[in-house]
């Protein structure tokens, strides 16, 4: 699934094609789990110009001149396909085919990927407008630090690769319970959600610059499998937590 640092590549990308751009028509190819109808769509978007795309939480926002507002969350399989013209990409629930005559599906050989008119921002706050005195007060529970990373809940945008690389870099176990942690760490982990996630973003640019779909991850330091060892030379070690594999060093320091 992508995490944060790839939505923020792919709303860049996406918008650099299509924002300023009219859309023509939107088709709904499988709406098992759409929410807005075929009829509401074309209703509230066709005819309206892109005015820009942008990130919050894990999903992405398309907004358009008339206010309306266009919310995609790719779920675990979804993908966006450009396309010219015509779309032949398998497996769309959604195309969108703009002035330019160009466009995109969303894509998704489950069918889970989903598209919502005028969504609402769930509770919580965006990782990158996280804060010292936030985080504090968030922290004041014993939950596991990374399972409280990852509630959407508390934290829109951050899954399970990426709080494994902030809590490397703050020198935080994740398996630490929350209430524990030093005011001092909880300032190195507030910086670290901001420091990594940026520059998972400019390594994803810098890869692969023109990315709308997929994930790049090959940089990372901690959260993948082809290394064994730490920047620092630790062992990386790897354990299953709440069904999702954790990888960790004994740097990390462990707060119970």
């Amino acid at each position: 699934m992508p995490e944060l640092p790839d939505l923020q590549v792919f709303a860049k990308n996406l918008a650099k094609h299509f924002a300023g751009k009219k859309l023509e028509h939107v088709k709904v190819v499988n709406g098992a789990k759409l929410k807005d109808s075929q009829a509401a769509l074309k209703k509230s978007l066709e005819g309206s110009k892109l005015s820009t795309v942008y990130r919050s939480g894990k999903e992405l926002r398309f907004e358009f001149d008339n206010d309306e507002i266009l919310g995609l969350h790719l779920m675990l399989n979804g993908e966006l396909k450009l396309f010219d013209s015509k779309n032949d990409h398998r497996n769309t629930i959604v195309e969108l085919l703009f002035s330019n005559n160009k466009g995109f599906a969303v894509t998704d050989w489950q069918g889970l990927a989903n598209v919502k008119l005028n969504p609402i921002d769930k509770e919580g706050v965006d990782a990158l407008e996280v804060d010292l005195k936030y985080l504090e007060e968030m922290l004041q529970t014993r939950t596991v630090i990374k399972t409280l990373l990852m509630d959407q809940k508390k934290i829109r945008g951050i899954g399970n690769a990426y709080a494994d690389e902030i809590l490397y870099e703050a020198g935080i176990s994740p398996f630490s319970k929350s209430n524990k942690i030093p005011r001092a760490k909880v300032k190195e982990l507030a910086k670290a959600i901001r420091s990594v996630l940026h520059h998972a973003e400019k390594q994803i640019l810098k890869k692969d610059p023109d990315l709308i779909s997929g994930e790049v991850r090959d940089f990372l330091v901690i959260h993948n499998a082809k290394k064994k060892e730490s920047p620092s030379g630790s062992a990386i070690l790897t354990k299953m937590a709440g069904g999702r594999k954790t990888y960790y060093t004994n740097e990390q320091e462990l707060y119970e």
